[in-house]
């Protein structure tokens, strides 16, 4: 789809002028311009980090630019806090993010009301909320009933409520960020329908994704974003996917230190034709001994769900999953770790970590029989692993009772991988081990990895900063389509084209 001669003519929805953003010393966005016509489908491009979601803030009001202007159908917007918030609301800006906020208890029809819930003689119209939910739903092909609950629904079902919710009311401006990242190629098909017709009734769209053969069937046109700012703005036609990500990335992404071609050892961990529906529908490759691998793929691919299955804390539907020759379907997480099997979840404040307890305990979870006596715990022994752990992982603490929570996100999350090193497990299963953590902890975490491969333990690396992978990892496959869409080997690793790899799905 290309941008009609017409477009020029079409009035501004949306125009922010030289903004500047900062938060806590850090240059969020830098000087960007940036506008929308109706009836234009724009996309949203750039890596993590790129400004992208800081820009979506400025023009729903949820955040106000340091320096600059925002402008909404040509009335700038002057007020703050939470009435700039219910201003764009007022002028017709609907965004839809990741992260959902519906309220799980509620209907349907409720949350597609939410906050504006239709009344007669002043008590709340179920009747009137139902039929018209229903009929919203419908225009968009959507067959759910207005008056299920919200947590009766899967994730895709939740995801295209949402999306109806920004239909109504005539909006002039709707951001969907990541909006097809949980649905199945036909529910995508119902977002790129209700895309068309907001267009068609003159709304304009801002489309965040990184599926490119998503957005060249959707969108007009593409701004690019790096560093803060608004690098360009493309006809999506004219440009191909590789110069798409070499301006996302930039030229000095792939200098870097690369891994040089190293002989493996045997197969540790197998995995074949695993099916787990909706993400993934047959997924196979091997892990050796000594090896880092990582896995790339967009969000929605499957990663974290495939580490899930490996580590046994989810079931696949079928195929299977091998340790050391070893079929364990059957087994459950404690069985895995018993077989050497160790897992750094993608939340370390979450997931990762107790905060309230010492990097001691933090660390000795893994294994507490290594550190007891008659079935007590030995508080010299459990000092003693601790400080071993601290110095191998270069950990900047005081003291081993030091609370864990009280440490900088880079040395929590060396103690989250540290506490498999303690346990002695030969297979890592590492999710997102540098998210949240400054460049100088990133560096030591791949150093720190590398010398964990070169000992002999066995890592699977799952990042969704692409352009890290080629620093750290011997081999690169390719999450895509629920399969593995391309495998790449050290040393010819390139940011670039992982990159173009991961956004060249299909679906």
């Amino acid at each position: 789809m290309s941008l009609d001669q017409g477009a020029a003519d079409r009035p501004e929805i949306a125009r922010v002028v030289g903004a500047v953003k900062r938060y806590a010393g850090v240059l969020a966005l830098d000087a960007v311009d940036f506008s929308i016509r109706a009836g234009e489908v724009r996309a949203l491009l750039g890596k993590n980090g790129a400004g992208k979601s800081t820009l979506i803030r400025l023009l729903t009001g949820a955040e106000t630019p340091d320096e600059g202007t925002v402008a909404i159908s040509g009335r700038e917007l002057t007020e703050r806090g939470n009435m700039r918030t219910r201003a764009t609301g007022a002028l017709g800006v609907r965004p839809v993010y990741q992260e959902l906020s519906l309220v799980p208890d509620m209907s349907i029809a409720e949350n597609i009301f939410l906050g504006r819930w239709p009344r007669r003689l002043g008590v709340l119209d179920h009747r009137q909320m139902e039929e018209r939910a229903r009929e919203a739903l419908h225009n968009l092909g959507i067959d759910l009933n207005p008056s299920h609950t919200i947590a009766m629904l899967s994730p895709a079902e939740r995801q295209l409520v949402e999306i109806t919710r920004a239909t109504m009311g005539e909006p002039r401006l709707v951001i969907l960020d990541e909006p097809t990242s949980s649905l199945a190629a036909a529910e995508v098909e119902l977002v790129f329908g209700a895309v068309r017709r907001m267009q068609e009734k003159g709304a304009a769209v801002i489309y965040v994704s990184h599926r490119m053969k998503e957005i060249r069937e959707i969108a007009d046109s593409a701004t690019i974003m790096r560093d803060g700012k608004a690098i360009s703005t493309v006809d999506i036609g004219s440009v191909d996917t590789r110069e798409i990500v070499r301006m996302m990335l930039g030229s000095d992404e792939k200098h870097g230190t690369t891994i040089a071609r190293r002989v493996l050892g045997d197969v540790v961990l197998s995995v074949r034709d695993v099916v787990a529906p909706p993400r993934l529908s047959g997924v196979t490759f091997d892990l050796r001994k000594g090896e880092v691998l990582g896995v790339a793929g967009l969000l929605g691919a499957g990663r974290t769900e495939l580490l899930r299955i490996i580590a046994g804390l989810d079931r696949q539907q079928s195929g299977h999953v091998v340790i050391h020759g070893r079929n364990v379907d059957g087994l459950n997480w404690h069985d895995r770790i018993g077989l050497g099997l160790g897992f750094t979840p993608e939340s370390r404040k979450d997931d990762g970590i107790v905060p309230l307890l010492g990097i001691d305990e933090n660390t000795v979870i893994t294994n507490p029989a290594g550190v007891s006596r008659h079935g007590v715990l030995s508080s010299r022994l459990v000092a003693r692993a601790t400080r071993g752990i601290i110095e191998s992982m270069s950990v900047k603490a005081t003291d081993t009772t030091t609370p864990i929570a009280t440490l900088s996100g880079g040395n929590q999350q060396k103690i989250v991988i540290g506490r498999w090193v303690y346990a002695n497990s030969g297979i890592l299963l590492l999710d997102e081990p540098t998210r949240g953590v400054d460049v100088e902890a990133k560096n030591q975490i791949y150093a720190i990895i590398r010398r964990l491969a070169e000992e002999g333990k066995s890592i699977l690396f799952i990042s969704s900063e692409v352009e890290e992978l080629p620093q750290v990892c011997d081999t690169v496959v390719i999450l895509k389509d629920g399969g593995i869409g391309g495998k790449y080997t050290a040393p010819d690793l390139d940011a670039d084209e992982l990159l173009t790899a991961c956004m060249a799905s299909a679906h």
